[in-house]
């Protein structure tokens, strides 16, 4: 009788840990949009937020974004050479790239390392009770720590992922001319042809909804953060897959979205 009985706990455990993930997500969404909105701005921390979601991450997303460009031009090779057809290369990885690629592997980088850093540093916080002192002096904890890294994350998202598909399309650049005989000006030629603002719109668009489920989700896990150092590993991990998950639950959202408004 007791392993039925264990299995019924276990399913009510799961149950109300989502409940409660889903209304304090709910509430840290609605305090922090408020708040983001509400005097005095704090352009400093904003700006260092911005600097680490950003501009620190660019050596990460160069080098993922020009290898998947390198990997989809040559797998997409391997097909469109039996077809004659690797002019068309160009088009694919472009609208590959912008519509779907480059936001969302681009997000991926992020929530892995600015989304974990973001969960250890503020768990760090909550486990030695610095979030704690900050309300006993008068300071909003979410007004103060989490309302600039959700505009930092906000904003610096699509950025990211523009420069990503820059380079993406470079890498793929490469494979072409260099590798597979297509001249320079007609890759750009094809390139630019195929793509459409709605495609970059679309795109990007996507982006402030993944730098939001990032800032978010981290700085949930990060205050829920119980039982020391452990607790701080274990909220990490959490925070790093619930962010893969809603990141990819999100694209498909948009896209089907997408697919009827922008046919």
């Amino acid at each position: 009788m007791k392993m039925p009985q264990q299995f019924f706990i276990n399913i009510g455990q799961k149950v109300f840990y989502f409940l409660y993930f889903v209304g304090g997500m709910v509430n840290l969404a609605s305090q922090t949009i408020y708040l983001t909105f509400m005097p005095p701005y704090k352009k400093d921390r904003i700006m260092e937020q911005a600097k680490k979601a950003g501009f620190d991450s660019l050596p990460i997303v160069s080098l993922v974004s020009l290898f998947i460009g390198f990997i989809f031009a040559l797998q997409t090779a391997y097909f469109m050479q039996r077809m004659g057809s690797e002019i068309y290369i160009a088009s694919l990885v472009a609208l590959a790239l912008v519509r779907e690629l480059g936001p969302v592997i681009t997000a991926l980088v992020v929530a892995g390392r600015v989304g974990a850093a973001i969960t250890a540093e503020l768990g760090s916080m909550q486990v030695t009770e610095q979030i704690d002192a900050l309300e006993t002096l008068a300071t909003n904890p979410i007004k103060y720590l989490v309302v600039p890294r959700f505009v930092a994350l906000s904003l610096m998202l699509p950025l990211l992922t523009l420069y990503a598909d820059i380079i993406g399309i470079f890498g793929s650049y490469l494979i072409c001319v260099y590798k597979l005989g297509i001249s320079s000006g007609m890759y750009i030629h094809v390139t630019f042809d195929a793509l459409l603002y709605k495609d970059l719109f679309t795109g990007l668009l996507k982006t402030v909804f993944f730098g939001m489920i990032i800032a978010f989700v981290s700085c949930f896990e990060g205050f829920n953060v119980e039982g020391g150092a452990e607790g701080v590993g274990q909220a990490t991990t959490r925070s790093v897959v619930t962010s893969f998950i809603l990141i990819i639950m999100c694209d498909c959202f948009f896209t089907a979205i997408f697919y009827f408004l922008f046919p």
